[in-house]
């Protein structure tokens, strides 16, 4: 029987795959680490501290527990001005979980990644796979930290086979509880879109990043895999969906603002947020599906639909 701690537990994702866990029959023990408790406690959980900046707790919480398992969502997903609070969590966080799984005897590491990892770049193949190169953004914090951890977590396959590992890529979370800076792009009156870009979005619903996360903890094979409902959704099919006019402005033009209101501290992004909305990395899911064994029950389209549902008024 499996042992779990999952990193972030109480988190919004953390919620998810713990509620995803506990439900499962060949799950002994699902332990939610976390810095904060969670506003409703999920029966049959425990939750315990767990504050993966810091690394000399996490051995001990591994052993008190006996953990086998450790999935690891601890993050920090949309980038403020304190980066290097960010790094401290993404990167040396990361390394902190590496490191005690490795001294505890765990024997499975599943890890949250991203498709930011593959970076934002002009010349990305239409559809990523999970060959393609993980080259990430400097000048984007959130994706240089996922660029980086992928490099440790590679590091470490070669050092140490005895301590499996599954690495997930996923597309944009979408849940009934979900607000980021990509679901702000559609709170406004109309939609920006970047002269001639489609800016394709992969999106995957919560259970169902969930449901790979609790295969991945249990009978799921190892190896790394992009997480996405089928399909794509670019800008202009976004805009028709909410009923919303496109504002379509010139690169330059955009990078400029940003940089303008970065500087009189009018927002938290810069002039980087172009190659984030021009070059979305569109990720292919076959892998996901034929080696890991694991179907999204929702495209995403149908993952943006069931957004919409939860979040009544974002659409006209």
């Amino acid at each position: 029987m499996t042992r779990v701690l999952v990193t972030g537990g109480a988190g919004f994702l953390g919620s998810h795959v713990v509620a995803a866990l506990v439900a499962r029959d060949d799950v002994d023990l699902v332990v939610a680490g976390d810095v904060r408790r969670p506003e409703h406690p999920i029966e049959g959980v425990i939750y315990d501290d767990c504050d993966v900046t810091r690394s000399a707790g996490l051995v001990p919480l591994l052993e008190r527990h006996g953990i086998d398992v450790v999935v690891h969502l601890a993050a920090i997903v949309n980038p403020g001005r304190d980066h290097d609070l960010e790094y401290r969590v993404d990167v040396d966080g990361s390394r902190n979980v590496l490191d005690a799984c490795r001294a505890a005897g765990v024997r499975r590491l599943v890890v949250s990644s991203s498709g930011a990892a593959y970076g934002y770049h002009a010349d990305s193949p239409e559809w990523l796979i999970e060959t393609d190169p993980v080259r990430g953004n400097d000048e984007f914090a959130y994706s240089k930290h996922k660029r980086l951890v992928e490099e440790m977590l590679a590091a470490a396959r070669e050092s140490d086979r005895q301590l499996e590992q599954v690495v997930f890529r996923i597309g944009t979370i979408l849940g009934p509880t979900v607000q980021n800076q990509i679901t702000a792009l559609w709170d406004g009156r109309a939609i920006l879109a970047i002269a001639g870009a489609d800016s394709p979005f992969v999106f995957v619903w919560v259970d169902d990043v969930a449901g790979a996360m609790a295969r991945a903890a249990t009978d799921g094979p190892a190896g790394i895999y992009n997480v996405a409902g089928d399909g794509r959704v670019t800008v202009q099919e976004l805009a028709k969906r909410l009923g919303k006019p496109r504002v379509t402005v010139p690169a330059g033009v955009l990078a400029l603002g940003l940089r303008i209101g970065r500087a009189l501290r009018l927002t938290v992004h810069g002039p980087e947020q172009v190659g984030f909305l021009r070059y979305r990395p569109v990720l292919d899911n076959t892998a996901l599906k034929q080696e890991f064994g694991f179907t999204p029950a929702k495209t995403s389209a149908e993952a943006f639909e069931a957004y919409l549902a939860t979040h009544p008024g974002v659409a006209r």
